[in-house]
């Protein structure tokens, strides 16, 4: 299998927020500090730089207000693409849990995805907010967010998830 990055994302997140190794993963800072870089970079601008020679691949974009990122953890380093259990968000107050079962980045193939909003489109530059990947990683794909292609009822999280949700959702009032 050959991927081949068909872009570049640009912000201002420097390092990831995780710290990824052979043990797991740990939150770079303290707890409230990564919660308001996290919450930042969320907000701010973000650009995805579509390869020139690609460009057609975006026509009619603008039309979602959504779209969801799919990007290569190129800063998750190789020792931790073996591990197998985490500590989900590096939080010891959660069980270890199967990656699989995380949005961790320790991945065996850290491919990452999210979905942000669409603000605008300047030729091959997409501008963004709600990116949180780390400065120049690479753009695997591109998909318009389009919600009833998901599941809207009979949705079932884990306690521990739903427990993170609404930390997260605290956070942001």
């Amino acid at each position: 299998m050959l991927l081949q990055p068909v872009g570049i994302i640009r912000n201002a997140v420097q390092e990831p927020f995780l710290v990824a190794g052979r043990d797991g993963i740990s939150m770079r800072e303290e707890l409230d500090t990564s919660r308001d870089r996290i919450k930042s970079a969320k907000e701010a601008i973000s650009e995805i730089i579509i390869d020139e020679s690609r460009i057609e691949l975006l026509e009619g974009i603008e039309e979602y207000s959504h779209v969801t990122v799919l990007y290569w953890g190129h800063r998750v380093p190789e020792e931790s693409r073996a591990v197998n259990r985490v500590h989900p968000m590096g939080r010891r107050d959660i069980p270890l849990t199967g990656i699989f079962s995380t949005c961790s980045p320790a991945r065996p193939n850290p491919v990452l995805a999210t979905v942000v909003q669409l603000h605008a489109r300047r030729g091959n530059v997409l501008e963004v907010t709600g990116l949180d990947a780390v400065d120049e990683s690479p753009l695997i794909d591109i998909k318009p967010y389009v919600p009833t292609h998901y599941p809207q009822t009979d949705v079932r999280i884990p306690a521990w998830m739903a427990g993170l949700m609404q930390d997260i959702a605290e956070q942001r009032r």
